[in-house]
């Protein structure tokens, strides 16, 4: 053992102390930016309950990927529900999630922004979506969404 070994635990354990500095809440997203993602965020859900195929499909990259972890299934060990701009376009045209508006509760909120990307969550009795955003212009548009459906209320 050299003389320096006692000083390789406290690097150690400054590095460990260190660490959740590294992994802190981001710093406050600029208002302007906040408002923009979430009016994408209440686009995608309010075009929905809404049946505003328009209003979705503006929130929405062309090559978006939106999934829902099915876990293993017939055809896969990590199964995938996959979904497009398309297809989730074409439920909103069919009014698969349209609500009265008396009936809303959802929320967006930004969760954090570093650059041109974004992370986002949207909620609603139905789904929570964790939303990959990012900003083409001026505009911040869903790139990947993943979504996790909430079971459905027993009957009486």
């Amino acid at each position: 053992m050299t003389a320096y070994a006692p000083f390789r635990h406290l690097a150690a354990v400054a590095v460990l102390a260190a660490a959740p500095a590294a992994f802190a809440a981001p710093a406050d997203i600029d208002p302007a930016t906040r408002a923009a993602i979430e009016a994408t965020c209440f686009d995608y859900l309010d075009g929905q309950l809404e049946g505003d195929p328009a209003r979705v499909a503006r929130a929405l990259h062309p090559d978006l990927a939106k999934r829902r972890v099915l876990g293993e299934t017939a055809d896969e060990k990590l199964g995938l529900r996959r979904m497009s701009k398309e297809e989730l376009v074409e439920l909103t045209l069919q009014g698969a999630l349209k609500t009265p508006k008396a009936q809303w509760n959802r929320s967006c909120a930004a969760l954090d922004v570093a650059g041109n990307v974004a992370v986002a969550r949207a909620e609603t009795p139905w789904f929570v979506d964790f939303f990959h955003l990012g900003k083409f212009g001026e505009r911040w548009i869903i790139v990947n969404a993943l979504w996790y459906a909430k079971p459905k209320p027993a009957g009486p």
